[in-house]
């Protein structure tokens, strides 16, 4: 019986290379069960936070004796529950992600496109958050919220993002900052939100909106996907470009005439977008799809690890 097409996104090579990699939030989370994450709430766990004043009603198995024999007083120690972690994976589904240069890594026997490239990452991210009881969610998107899974730890859960990954199809125009203020409104807990875009909107729109997300005490992790021809640009002979997000508009130009304005300005924005989420301090992780994606996330799990 042959696997189910959705399992594309998670082929064999991939799971042994990433399968027992971990994704741990950095930050405080809220959890609904015991987990390997720090939760906001105090409580009689296994690291120690600080000392309070004992008071009457306190169970004396958590009196701190040393400092009763070196101070003569009765504390408490207080303790940093564990939780489990909540992530929501944000895929950007409008047009420009349709782009598959011919540099890119092979995906089923193609040049991938930033989509699918967004895709393995989106599945993989899912399979490992589950698989570690941690519950994950996937919202798809382009300027309105085409679909919204809620974050859930059941194992179903993995089928479920897998279909909503398959179903999704790449088009229409970008609008992420709002639907990055909905969704920050959206998501009930703080806890983890991952973006996998290649973050084409206005960058001072966009720069708040990510805001938005700290605000609410989430703990972000933004994939900027973008193609090996984005940031070099190739090109060099007399050629029509189409708008992926209005695919009836062609522009005639001469590559050689806007190279070197293109560069420029690509290097602001990369540079923009990069400055604001350390200011934030948001994980900034470029992707190129030049780079296979389950290299690319190897190495990150690990330096984040």
């Amino acid at each position: 019986m042959s696997a189910p097409s959705y399992m594309q996104f998670l082929p064999p090579a991939a799971l042994a290379k990433l399968g027992r990699c971990e994704l741990l939030a950095r930050g405080v989370v809220e959890g609904f069960v015991s987990g390997k994450h720090k939760s906001p709430f105090k409580g009689f766990s296994v690291e120690f936070s600080e000392h309070r004043q004992y008071a009457p009603g306190d169970d004396l198995r958590n009196l701190d004796w040393r400092v009763l024999a070196r101070k003569d007083r009765y504390y408490i120690k207080q303790y940093i529950e564990e939780t489990n972690l909540r992530a929501t994976l944000l895929l950007d589904a409008s047009g420009s992600m349709a782009y598959a240069g011919d540099a890119a890594a092979r995906l089923d026997g193609k040049p991938a496109s930033k989509f699918l490239y967004a895709q393995h990452i989106a599945a993989m991210l899912g399979y490992l958050l589950v698989g570690q009881q941690d519950a994950a969610g996937l919202v798809t998107f382009d300027t309105r919220l085409r679909s919204y899974l809620p974050a859930r730890a059941r194992a179903s859960q993995v089928r479920a993002i897998l279909e909503m990954l398959e179903k999704t199809v790449p088009g229409g125009e970008t609008g992420l900052a709002d639907i990055f203020h909905d969704i920050a409104e959206r998501v009930p807990r703080r806890g983890l939100v991952v973006i996998l875009s290649d973050l084409y909107d206005d960058p001072a729109a966009l720069i708040k909106a990510l805001h938005h997300f700290r605000f609410r005490r989430h703990e972000v992790l933004l994939f900027h996907i973008v193609a090996e021809e984005e940031l070099t640009f190739p090109f060099d002979t007399f050629t029509k470009f189409r708008d992926l997000e209005a695919p009836e508009s062609l522009l005639p130009i001469d590559p050689r005439t806007i190279r070197a304005t293109y560069l420029e300005r690509m290097r602001g924005f990369l540079a923009d977008i990069e400055s604001a989420c350390g200011r934030m301090k948001i994980d900034y992780v470029r992707m190129n799809t030049r780079v296979p994606y389950d290299e690319a996330l190897a190495a990150y799990l690990a330096t984040r690890g």
